[in-house]
């Protein structure tokens, strides 16, 4: 075991079945996959690691959309608050029309 994985995630590789392993494998990418493919990892201590960069990479993504939703939500409330107090408005005053032209046929 390497200093790069922790002991939690070893375990949960561990428990991963075949289906669940070939596809972590398949997310895992640049320097990862290239150390598992000369021998400078074992395939668990890669599915470790790749576990761990996906568990942070969720957290940051979480981290943003509570963000984004505290944003919006205070967006809304900013427009009801601006909804309650009517605004006092005074509609300009209709164009009159003009007279509609007839049509005057000449006299035989």
């Amino acid at each position: 075991m390497t200093k790069n994985t922790k002991p939690n995630y070893l375990a949960q590789v561990k428990l991963l079945n075949k289906e669940e392993t070939e596809r972590l494998l398949s997310r895992m990418g640049g320097k990862l996959d290239r150390r598992l493919e000369k021998n400078k990892l074992s395939r668990e201590e890669a599915l470790a690691i790749q576990l761990e960069l996906e568990d942070e990479q969720l957290q940051e993504w979480r981290k943003v959309m509570h963000s984004l939703k505290k944003k919006e939500e205070a967006k809304e409330a900013k427009k009801k608050t601006k909804a309650k107090a009517p605004a006092k408005t005074t509609k300009a005053p209709a164009k009159a029309k003009a007279p509609a032209k007839t049509k005057v046929e000449p006299s035989k």
